[in-house]
C-alpha cells in the first residue's frame, strides 16, 4: 500500500511503500475513498500547538505517521469477528479510539482516553491507501452524501456538533454566533441550520468567505476586523452575544468573543491557532460567562450526527477534491490560510 507519512517534524510528507494490513479478529480493512484535510493535521505535521507568549506544546512523531483521520473508505477485508459489515459497503470512520477499558471509554468519552490509539493521530490513518479500523462499531453509513466530504464528518463535522451541543439551547436566529467562515464554520453553519432550524450571526475578517456564509444561510455576516464590529454585534443580539462558538481560536477571537458576551453567555472555543488570554476574574464571576473549550465529539454524537447526515438532513457544502500526492502542497496552503472551504484527498 501507498501512504504519506510524517517522518520529520517540520518536513514535507513522504511517500512509502508499505505493507497492506491484514485484519484481525474485530478489525476491518477498509480501502480510502477519501481523507479530509483538517487543520490538526498542520500541527502534527509542525510537531507543536502555539501556546502564546513563545511557548509551545510539543507533539512530536516518535515514529513515522500516516496522518489522516477524516477517513471514508470501502470494505475490503474483515477480521473473523466481524457480523455486521460486509466487504464493498462504504462507510465513515470515527477516528477517536479509546483504550476501551477504563471509567472515560465506559461513559462514552472514548475521545478523551489518554490511552487512545486515534486513526491518523496515533495510529496509521487516511493518508494512506488503506486503513485498518479496529471494531465495526466506529463505522457509519454516510447515505448520499458525496465522496470527498463524507469524511470530514468524522472530526470537522463532528467537531461542529458536539460544541454546538455544548453551546445550545438556541431561541432565535441570531442567538448564535459562529467565529470563522472557513471549511468548519461553513459545516457548522450548516449543521446549525439543520438540527436547531436556526441561521446564526458568522463572523470572520475576510469578506469574501463572509459572502459565502451569507449565501448559505447566516443571517447575518460581520468582518470582525471593522471598527464598528463589537458595535454591531451588540446590535444585532440585542447586548451582547449569548452562545458564540469559535471555530479559530486564536487570541484575537477569543479576546472578541468573551468580551462581547453578554451576561451568563457562554463561549466554546474549538479552532487551535493558540495564543493565551487574560481574563479579570472579579468580571467573570459578577457576570457569570463560561469560557469553555471542545474536543471533537463522542462516539455517541457521532451516532447522533450522522444519523442526520444518512437521512439528508444536512446541505452538503462544497469540497475540493485532490490526489493524496498534494497532501504537502494542501497543508502549506491550508497553514498559510489560502485554502477556502473543505478539502479533501484521493488515492490513485
Amino acid at each position: 500500500m501507498k501512504a504519506y507519512q510524517v517522518v520529520e517534524n517540520g518536513k514535507p510528507l513522504k511517500e512509502m511503500e508499505l505493507e497492506t494490513p491484514v485484519p484481525k479478529g474485530k478489525e476491518v480493512l477498509i480501502k480510502t475513498i477519501s481523507c479530509g484535510v483538517c487543520h490538526s493535521d498542520v500541527h502534527i505535521l509542525d510537531g507543536y500547538f502555539d501556546l502564546g507568549g513563545g511557548a509551545q506544546l510539543p507533539t512530536p512523531v516518535n515514529d513515522p505517521l500516516t496522518m489522516g483521520h477524516e477517513i471514508f473508505g470501502e470494505v475490503v477485508a474483515i477480521g473473523d469477528e466481524v457480523s455486521n459489515v460486509s466487504i464493498g459497503e462504504r462507510y465513515v470512520a470515527y477516528p477517536w479510539i479509546g483504550c476501551g477499558n477504563c471509567e472515560l471509554c465506559d461513559s462514552d468519552k472514548t475521545h478523551y482516553c489518554m490511552n487512545n490509539s486515534n486513526l491518523g493521530i496515533n495510529v496509521s490513518g487516511g493518508y494512506g491507501d488503506h486503513v485498518l479500523v479496529p471494531g465495526e462499531q466506529y463505522l457509519f453509513a454516510a447515505g448520499d452524501t458525496p465522496d470527498s466530504l463524507a469524511g470530514s464528518y468524522a472530526c470537522r463535522g463532528l467537531t461542529a456538533y458536539s460544541a454546538l451541543k455544548k453551546a445550545e439551547p438556541f431561541t432565535t436566529d441570531n442567538s448564535l454566533v459562529i467565529i470563522s467562515a472557513g471549511g468548519l464554520g461553513l459545516l457548522a453553519l450548516k449543521i446549525a441550520r439543520a438540527a436547531y432550524g436556526i441561521n446564526p450571526i458568522v463572523m470572520d475578517i475576510d469578506d469574501d468567505k463572509l459572502k459565502i456564509a451569507k449565501d448559505l444561510g447566516a443571517s447575518h455576516v460581520i468582518n470582525s476586523a471593522s471598527e464598528d464590529a463589537a458595535a454591531k454585534l451588540t446590535e444585532l443580539t440585542g447586548g451582547g452575544a449569548k452562545a458564540i462558538v469559535d471555530f479559530v481560536g486564536a487570541e484575537a477571537s477569543v479576546n472578541f468573543g468573551y468580551n462581547n458576551l453578554t451576561r451568563g453567555g457562554i463561549q466554546v472555543v474549538v479552532g487551535l491557532f493558540g495564543g493565551q488570554i487574560t481574563i479579570p476574574l472579579p468580571i467573570h464571576t459578577l457576570t457569570e460567562k463560561r469560557l469553555l473549550g471542545s474536543y471533537v465529539g463522542s462516539l455517541g454524537e457521532m451516532k447522533e450526527l450522522m444519523t442526520l447526515v444518512a437521512e439528508g438532513k444536512i446541505e452538503p457544502v462544497k469540497v475540493e477534491s485532490r490526489n493524496a500526492s498534494e497532501a504537502n502542497r494542501t497543508l502549506e496552503e491550508m497553514k498559510a490560510g489560502k485554502l477556502v472551504g473543505l478539502v479533501s484527498l484521493t488515492h490513485d
